[in-house]
């Protein structure tokens, strides 16, 4: 039996990522929307939508991802990140379809000397977390069955970290980097097939997608610039030297307990993700 997932910022890296993963799937299909195609945060426009696809899943990709945009637009961010989910868990419990919906590690406040686990204490620091963590819990609440994904520092198809570097690397000798925050890289590719060992299961509930291993944005530079053999060397700062709008939380590791304690599902090493999109590129 064919089975239909609504697909939200399907033109975002992770929602390139599960396309990929399920092309030439004849038993998925998926039906891509962006912002063109529907307004999250109108409610009668996603009834509407879930109600005449009927899904078997909603799968919630898209956000207001802008961290230091959501500091002065904070209402709008709140729309998106958690007005969103909530009407597109209002119409999955509506129509019978599961609901997937993608958090962050911002809604924890980054001052963690060891991983965080699902059920440790959120404590965002900034307008993205508090506006995802309301996500969070608007799921929760109108969803009663629902996987919610917390992922981190993540690279795909679009507008990213790794390309970002490739980029400065072709003109600048050597590019600063910040060294004092530390996280786990996570390709989207290995994110979407992590939701799909989710996915097709009633194994309900918050889990962390990363991947395994941990750096700071300055070794993951390196290691881009390692793979790729350019000359370019990483001049290592501090956040504050940054001078970024919206704080940043230091400590964004995430350990990934509940796959790993429900699923058979391993996430690559970050180094090993890394060097597989590098070729891709």
């Amino acid at each position: 039996m064919t089975k239909k997932l609504i697909i939200t910022g399907a033109n975002g890296q992770l929602g390139r990522a599960i396309n990929a993963l399920y092309q030439g799937r004849e038993d998925i299909v998926c039906v891509n929307t962006d912002v063109d195609e529907l307004d999250i945060t109108n409610l009668e426009e996603v009834e509407a939508l879930v109600a005449r696809e009927k899904p078997y899943a909603i799968v919630n990709c898209a956000a207001y991802t802008a961290v230091d945009a959501c500091e002065d637009q904070e209402e709008l961010a709140f729309k998106v990140n958690a007005i969103g989910p909530r009407n597109l868990a209002i119409a999955a419990e509506a129509n019978g379809a599961k609901m997937m919906h993608i958090s962050t590690d911002y809604v924890f406040a980054g001052n963690s000397n060891v991983p965080y686990r699902e059920f440790d204490a959120t404590g965002p620091k900034g307008a993205y977390g508090r506006t995802k963590l309301a996500g969070e819990k608007f799921v929760e609440r109108f969803s009663s069955r629902h996987f919610i994904i917390r992922t981190a520092w993540l690279y795909g198809d679009g507008k990213n970290f790794v390309k970002t570097m490739l980029r400065l690397a072709e003109t600048m000798p050597e590019v600063k980097v910040v060294d004092d925050q530390v996280g786990s890289p996570t390709s989207a590719s290995e994110l979407a097939k992590a939701m799909d060992a989710l996915l097709f299961t009633n194994n309900y509930g918050t889990f962390h997608g990363t991947c395994e291993g941990v750096c700071s944005w300055a070794d993951f530079a390196e290691e881009i610039f390692r793979l790729a053999g350019t000359g370019t060397k990483v001049v290592r700062i501090s956040s504050s030297e940054f001078a970024a709008k919206a704080q940043r939380p230091a400590y964004s590791v995430l350990d990934n307990y509940m796959l790993k304690n429900t699923t058979d599902f391993m996430f690559a090493d970050w180094k090993d993700a890394i060097k597989e999109y590098m070729q891709t590129l």
